[in-house]
């Protein structure tokens, strides 16, 4: 099972090129697509799940032309958008019976089985008799995931999932799709590196409506190994420091300082240190195109 994308390009009416001839592909297990807010994740995740056209290019999965035979990825697809409209007067387990009657599957308890089965795999079963309206972000994340596995798809998408959700509410969806994603291909689209870190197993970096880079993150994080230096810095050394190194990121500490952190294949000054390189500063390597 394989999802291959070539050459796909797309242009909306305003001149925006959304999509720069994005060539890649993705495997069975949980892929991360990372990059910055407008970088054109969204448009590609819409693209993939058939909601929108690509100008040129082809989308090949498991051996189908998408672009060209929507309704045979829309059978084997499961999406979860950054938002999704409920029935607020519904109670969980009455909207999936909803759903799932929607999506074709019409013995009322071959019905009931799956919707008790997505219950307990979204860890909602206590709660499925209580009005989505009331759920918590989390909770309406974790009901998002429950409609999408009705139809048992083999391709998943979730787009900006845990934006908004607090440290908890985060933590249970990401064991959710933790659990999920060994037996599908989910693309997990984010701009959260941390959430890449703990799920991904492959994960491609996305700016400007191309693919810059695509590698596992620990072959991503080993490219840069040795690389990444830090520096304890007065925060009115800021300017000065910005003028003569390129600064990658920066921390404050909770005295009058900051630590500044650079990419560079020999010790910057004297005052610099080695840092440990990890996926955070892959992602600004790769935004930045320094190395």
């Amino acid at each position: 099972m394989e999802l291959i994308i070539e050459n796909l390009t797309k242009t909306y009416s305003n001149g925006v090129k959304a999509l720069n001839n994005v060539n890649i592909k993705i495997g069975a297990g949980m892929f991360g697509l990372l990059g910055p807010n407008g970088a054109g994740k969204s448009t590609l995740m819409r693209t993939i799940a058939t909601l929108q056209e690509g100008d040129s290019g082809s989308i090949v999965f498991d051996g189908v032309n998408i672009m060209e035979d929507k309704m045979t990825l829309r059978n084997s697809l499961g999406y979860l958008p950054q938002s999704f409209g409920v029935y607020p007067k519904m109670s969980a387990e009455d909207l999936l019976m909803h759903f799932a009657e929607l999506k074709g599957i019409s013995n009322k308890q071959e019905r009931k089985e799956i919707v008790e089965a997505v219950l307990e795999q979204t860890n909602l079963t206590e709660a499925r008799k209580k009005n989505v309206a009331g759920y918590s972000g989390g909770m309406k994340q974790r009901f998002g995931i429950a409609q999408l596995l009705l139809n048992n798809p083999r391709l998943i998408i979730v787009d900006e999932p845990t934006a908004g959700l607090d440290p908890a509410e985060r933590s249970r969806f990401l064991n959710v799709l933790r659990e999920i994603g060994t037996n599908h291909i989910v693309i997990f689209s984010t701009h959260i590196v941390e959430d890449v870190k703990e799920l991904c197993t492959d994960m491609a970096i996305m700016n400007g409506g191309a693919i810059l880079t695509h590698q596992t993150p620990r072959e991503a994080v080993e490219q840069i190994k040795g690389k990444m230096w830090t520096k304890r810095i007065d925060r009115s050394a800021l300017n000065e420091h910005k003028d003569s190194f390129e600064i990658l990121s920066s921390k404050f500490n909770d005295d009058n300082s900051m630590n500044i952190n650079v990419y560079s294949e020999t010790q910057p000054d004297e005052l610099f240190i080695q840092k440990e390189a990890d996926l955070e500063d892959v992602y600004f390597v790769t935004l930045k195109n320094v190395n």
